[in-house]
């Protein structure tokens, strides 16, 4: 069966503010191989007042962690929370082993938000789902943990990097004469370049699928 790797961009979260959280790594929280892989998604914990603030419908947010800040130095998760009301307020609980093998602490100061973007890996029957689907049809959003949504299909890549091409039919790979992405940015005005492209259609030479999240109407 085929395994895909879905980015699924939340065009509601708009530009959102970060909000300063004391990380605090829990050796109940799995930080295991699917996790370092991205296969999964990692887990945290926040109070429900806190956690409110992020307003963040599906409970995934991006947590910053600021390695040295004066030389733009940082690090970023994408986390999917519960809430818990034992939780402090203003802390973020996550896998003590992420703590120590990406900054080497116990505890730190970070920034939470409402992901705007973020990646899901799908095997099975989820992947399954987006077989033959081509650039501009939908999928369920639940095959992504997010029910009660759909998911626009908007680009892809196969496992050597080229990109799928909405006006190329079907899941062929082929080199065409481009002037412009996908596939080819020029550096110069009315530059074209032949390019290698895949089709508009999902096959299981694609490796990863661009999305994005609508409402059921708008679907």
């Amino acid at each position: 069966m085929p395994e895909f790797k879905v980015v699924v961009n939340d065009p509601e979260a708009g530009d959102p503010r970060p909000i300063l959280v004391k990380v605090v790594g829990s050796d109940d929280l799995k930080y295991d191989e699917k996790h370092k892989e991205g296969k999964a998604m990692i887990e945290g914990k926040m109070n429900p007042k806190t956690f409110e603030l992020l307003k963040a419908p599906y409970k995934i947010i991006t947590l910053r962690i600021w390695k040295d800040r004066s030389k733009g130095e940082k690090v970023n998760f994408t986390i999917r929370v519960t809430t818990d009301d034992s939780v402090p307020e203003f802390t973020l609980l996550v896998p003590s082993a992420l703590l120590a093998e990406k900054v080497g602490e116990e505890e730190v100061l970070g920034e939470v938000f409402r992901a705007k973007a973020f990646q899901v890996t799908v095997t099975g029957d989820k992947a399954a789902a987006f077989l033959e689907k081509r650039i501009g049809d939908y999928v369920d959003s639940s095959v992504v943990g997010i029910p009660g949504m759909k998911l626009l299909i908007t680009g892809g890549s196969d496992n050597t990097g080229f990109p799928m091409l909405k006006t190329l039919p079907g899941g062929v790979k082929k080199a065409l004469l481009l002037s412009g992405p996908p596939g080819f940015h020029p550096k110069n005005k009315g530059e074209r370049r032949r390019k290698y492209v895949r089709g508009n259609t999902i096959t299981e030479d694609i490796v990863q699928i661009n999305t994005k999240l609508v409402k059921e109407a708008e679907a």
